[in-house]
Formats: C-alpha cells, structure tokens, sequence
C-alpha cells in the first residue's frame, strides 16, 4: 500500500498545527529503526500498540483509590487512563497540539502502576528499602516502572517523544507549580502533566463522596462549580485560556492555588485517612510484601529473574491476581477450597 495516507496526515499537522506542537514527522525516532506505517503517523502506532498491550489492559482490574468497593461506579485505574486522556486530549485540541502525541502519553503513564493503586507501589518500596538487594534497584516509582513495561517487558519501540512524556508524568504530593507547564521534551507532555492532576482531583473527590468518606465539597471549591463536570470544565477552560499562544502550559495564579489546596486536602482528608477508616489497606500492603517476598527467594515464572523480576511479575499483577497468588501460596488447600465454596 502506498504511504499517501500518513503523508497527508503529516501535511495537514504541518499546515494546522501550532507552531508549538510537535509534528510526527519531526520525531527523534524510536531506539530501533523501523519501516513507516503506510497509514499511520509514528504517533498514532505508539498509541495503538500501547492501546492493545497486555499492561493496558490490566488496568481495568488494579485500584485507583477505593480496593474493591462495593458498587460499579468507583474508578480503577483504567478508567482514570481514559480520563486522563480525555481531559489531556481536550486540552491538546483547543491549543492546537498533537493529540496522538497526547493520546499515546496519556494511554501509558500509568501501565507500571501496581496491584492495589498507591498502596502496592508504597509497599514494593518499603519491601526494597527494608531487605535491600545488591543485584537490584533500591526503590519503586510506578513511574519509572511505566518506561520499563513499554520498554522491556512488553518492548514496543515506541518514540522518543512518547517515552519522555511517560517517564515525567508524576509529580507525586508536590505542588504544582509553572515549571510544570513548560515544555521540558514536548508541550503535548505537558499537557498529560496537569492533565493528569486534573482528573484525580476530582474523580477521587467524586469517590471520596460516593463511599461516605466526606460528607460534602469543602466550601474553598466552590469558586470551581457546584459539581463534578463543573469543576473540570472549570479547570480545564482556565488552562486553555493561560495558554493559548504561548510555548507552556499555564494556569491562572488563584486556580494554581486552588489546585494546591485541594491536592494537599485530599491527601490530608482522603489519602491518608483511608488506611485508617478502611482496614484493608494494611491488608493489601502486607500481600504485595508477602508475594515480593516469596519470589525472591523462590523460583519465578519464565523471563523474570532476580529481585528485578520479582519486582516486575509482582508489579504487573492485577488486584484479584494478587488475592490469588496469595491465596495459593500462602494458604493451606483446604482453606482455599473453603473459600472458592463460600464464592
């Protein structure tokens, strides 16, 4: 098939794109050289191989915030992916960036997350600092763990540009701040940044409130709307509007301080009184160490090898593998058959 197809899509990136975007044709590359797609741009095959990994589509089954609750509508971390992506993808058209860029970035920041959301990647860092291994590495950031799936685990060659929007996604409890917005390898991965902050913000606020654990939206927000699409649409149209026609991605000073405010509101309201109001976090957290464990010193499935692949299998499990594997491995059968009856 004749390559027509993706060169005019890349001519019309070239005519209707901003001068600030990165256009697909411009990439840096992928660290093997391949043979161009004759349809698709080097960006949207980073977006689909992504889009069909095995790591993706595990997210369905790993927490975000909530383990386990009852009821369907809490959010997992797949569904904060797509939000994200969204949120990101809404954004990027406004300013008129590249919004395969933005949807390959978006699709992956999350894939190296662990069983049980924030609480299995605490606990696979806590196992490392308190047993640590000379033939391994001596902490765990979903983060980095994100690169190393897309890059190792499940290799997919994927461009420059998509790696280092993946690999600087987190900030973690840090505030935001301007530097965030400016384009430390494309604006695109900038935008996935804020984008990011956004949508937990307010999907856990939302959760927060459908699980009882507040009672209501705290009376500083209400500068942002009296609902939950209210206060995206808030943050979002504040974004675009700090940042049209310039090489950043900004927001206004008091939205900036809104954000802080409720980031550090949730984590003192919601974040950390979770292990205290729902006992199962410790529970989770002593799984994941449990099973780090275990494979450290036992034999691992085909290609994983060491501390580093006991890291990896562990990582890549998903909520209910985990509860499994656990089960298996630590229970006596005739427990576990109990509990399979009882299901």
């Amino acid at each position: 098939m004749s390559h027509s197809v993706r060169l005019s899509i890349e001519a019309r990136e070239h005519s209707a794109l901003s001068e600030f975007a990165m256009r697909a044709s411009e990439s840096s590359g992928r660290v093997n050289a391949v043979d161009e797609d004759p349809v698709r741009t080097c960006f949207q095959r980073d977006r689909d191989r992504i889009l069909h990994s095995k790591a993706f589509r595990r997210l369905k089954h790993k927490t975000q915030v909530f383990i386990d609750p009852e009821g369907d509508h809490f959010r997992t971390r797949m569904t904060h992916t797509l939000e994200v992506s969204q949120i990101a993808r809404t954004i990027g058209r406004a300013l008129q960036l590249n919004e395969d860029l933005i949807e390959a970035i978006a699709l992956g920041h999350d894939v190296g997350h662990t069983p049980f959301g924030h609480a299995g990647e605490s606990a696979l860092d806590e196992a490392l600092q308190e047993h640590p291994s000379p033939d391994g590495p001596t902490e765990f950031r979903h983060y980095d763990q994100s690169l190393r799936v897309l890059d190792v685990l499940e290799p997919l060659n994927l461009t420059q540009e998509v790696r280092a929007g993946i690999s600087g996604h987190s900030k973690g409890r840090k505030d935001l701040c301007a530097a965030d917005g400016e384009p430390t390898s494309t604006l695109e991965a900038a935008v996935v940044r804020i984008s990011d902050r956004i949508a937990y913000l307010n999907h856990d606020l939302d959760d927060a409130l459908r699980s009882k654990m507040i009672a209501e939206v705290p009376a500083e927000l209400a500068m942002l709307g009296p609902n939950h699409g209210a206060r995206i649409g808030a943050m979002v149209e504040n974004v675009i509007s700090h940042s049209m026609g310039v090489p950043a991605i900004r927001l206004s000073d008091q939205m900036l301080e809104t954000m802080n405010w409720m980031k550090e509101w949730l984590f003192t309201e919601v974040y950390t009184q979770y292990p205290i109001v729902f006992k199962d976090i410790p529970k989770a957290k002593g799984i994941v160490k449990a099973l780090f464990s275990y494979y450290r010193h036992n034999p691992l499935p085909t290609g994983f090898e060491g501390t580093q692949g006991a890291l990896d299998y562990v990582a890549g499990m998903t909520d209910r593998f985990a509860m499994a594997e656990f089960r298996a491995k630590y229970m006596p059968a005739t427990f576990r058959h109990g509990l399979a009856d009882e299901s």
